[in-house]
């Protein structure tokens, strides 16, 4: 007797695949993101030929990045909801579609302030870029093969930013700054044909397409408020002195007090615009908290080592650019390893070998790091820095998925990029602080031996004013040109100092870190986003 249908069918419904490969697919949402994320450092080193192009201050020039970061970090954590509205394939490329129309405005901006209402925009479109790419990298691939498709998008967010600033200063040197805009336009409107012609939503997704969304007006006014408040806070923090500021006091209270009472608020909503109920998972809120902890890690080392390079060593920007760029060919080759690694051993132990090896590069950085280092030496340096960072991104990224079911693929793809991009704020100003405050303190310590009653500091003086008294000097001058070339080697012995307290603190950091990551769940690396049993 033959067997009907219903006992053939499998019990298991079969897994959707999407219509074109989705390498293909990987390739053009990680050109999408990769574009977006260059944005957020490219016009740095842009910003006083901004300033003097646009009559405006060097000061008030720093909006520019100020106002991106806000307007994007508002978006990235609501990119969930905002997929669910209007479809995730609609709003990528309508984010794809804003980020490339503000760049082309951004360029042709005739003042500053037309240029800050256009990178709110910008900032905008681009915030969407980055959850949406992930999420669909993690639709279009089964479990078990997500960490090799995570690992292309991982070059995306390690490699963007270390070159971000080479590529700028190149770009402003040779053509306009305005330029930095204008080359998103090509890359922009191929992005957009191409999502269009091969991404496409999964079933599920398109059959929650707008079922019972509402507008929830106090949740989106408060993320607004408490996170447009907190960035503005880390951004101008170190400038107007923290908490001595009374407008940074009165923005910190607000970012505090919005922001929790969002928590609250959105806990308690059946749909809510940030799904704030995903941290009940043990696994997601750990790998929330190292990926913030990533993104400090990865944005202090950025800052820290070109500027070490270009105010003390007397680099160009483009030197030291290329000194940033051989840990960048370093991850390019090491992030397809770490995603074949993922399909072998459990995220946890990648991620623990990964924060030991970041641990061991901040500390080697405070051994070998001096004003004496060379090109050479200081490009190794860097690598040592980056190469634990390749071996984070991806089982970090993982490790988020593990026990969530797919429909909130967006919402944890919109969280985990909003942790790092935090991150990424949060440590900037914090080494721009400890790098000010460190180097005032071991000034203050050296001063107590550059007084005329310590015999080395005498004769110290004394043969510069003789060597530049022989150079054709007057001995007047030769006193006090050779007293301003002592302080001037304190200050740098100073700063030097303040480098390498704050790469201590942030190797102690990677450590705190290490230990966090045995307490992740074991995954099953065959299953990819599945629990391991036993």
């Amino acid at each position: 007797m033959a067997d009907s249908p219903a006992t053939t069918a499998s019990p298991h419904p079969v897994p959707w695949t999407p219509k074109f490969n989705p390498w293909l697919i990987a390739i053009v949402v990680a050109m999408a993101a990769f574009m977006e994320v260059l944005d957020t450092s490219i016009a740095n080193v842009a910003l006083p030929h901004m300033a003097g192009n646009l009559g405006a201050s060097n000061e008030e020039s720093t909006w520019v990045l100020t106002s991106y970061l806000v307007s994007n970090a508002i978006v990235l954590p609501i990119s969930g909801w905002l997929a669910g509205l209007f479809g995730r394939k609609r709003f990528f490329m309508l984010c794809i579609t804003l980020f490339t129309i503000s760049s082309l405005l951004c360029g042709i901006a005739p003042t500053l302030g037309v240029l800050i209402l256009f990178r709110v925009m910008q900032g905008a479109g681009g915030g969407g870029l980055q959850p949406m790419a992930q999420a669909i990298l993690a639709d279009s691939f089964p479990p078990q093969k997500r960490g090799m498709a995570f690992a292309l998008y991982g070059i995306t967010a390690v490699m963007a930013p270390t070159i971000g600033p080479t590529l700028g200063g190149w770009i402003t040197d040779n053509y306009s700054w305005r330029w930095i805009f204008y080359i998103n336009l090509p890359v922009g409107i191929l992005a957009i044909f191409l999502v269009y012609r091969m991404v496409e939503d999964p079933p599920y997704l398109r059959l929650l397409r707008g079922a019972g969304v509402r507008l929830d007006y106090l949740g989106i006014a408060l993320l607004a408020l408490g996170v447009g408040a907190l960035q503005v806070v880390l951004d101008k923090g170190q400038e107007d002195d923290w908490f001595g500021s009374r407008f940074i006091v009165t923005l910190g209270v607000v970012a505090v007090v919005c922001l929790v009472s969002l928590v609250i608020w959105e806990w308690f909503q059946s749909a809510p615009i940030v799904d704030v109920r995903l941290f009940r998972s043990f696994n997601f809120a750990a790998a929330n908290l190292m990926m913030f902890v990533l993104g400090v890690l990865l944005f202090s080392s950025l800052v820290m080592m070109p500027q070490f390079l270009q105010t003390l060593m007397g680099y160009t920007a483009q030197t030291a650019g290329a000194v940033l760029s051989f840990s960048g060919v370093a991850l390019l080759f090491e992030m397809p390893i770490v995603g074949q690694l993922t399909t072998r051993f459990p995220a946890k132990y990648i991620i623990a070998f990964g924060w030991l090896a970041l641990a061991g590069g901040m500390y080697f950085s405070t051994q070998w790091l001096d004003l004496e280092i060379s090109f050479r030496s200081a490009a190794w340096l860097r690598v040592a820095q980056a190469v634990g960072m390749g071996f984070l991104f991806v089982p970090i990224t993982l490790a988020g998925y593990i026990g969530i079911p797919p429909q909130k693929s967006n919402s944890v793809a919109g969280i985990i990029n909003f942790m790092r991009n935090i991150g990424s704020s949060v440590g900037t100003s914090m080494v721009t602080t400890l790098l000010a405050r460190r180097a005032q303190f071991h000034q203050s310590v050296l001063s107590y031996h550059t007084t005329r009653y310590d015999p080395a500091f005498r004769n110290q003086v004394a043969g510069l004013a003789q060597q530049l008294a022989h150079s054709g000097v007057t001995p007047p001058d030769a006193r006090v040109q050779a007293l301003g070339r002592v302080y001037q080697g304190v200050q740098a012995q100073a700063a030097t100092l303040s480098y390498l307290d704050t790469f201590m603190v942030l190797a102690v950091g990677a450590g705190i870190m290490f230990v966090l990551a045995f307490i992740v769940r074991r995954n099953d690396p065959a299953a990819g986003g599945e629990v391991a049993v036993g």
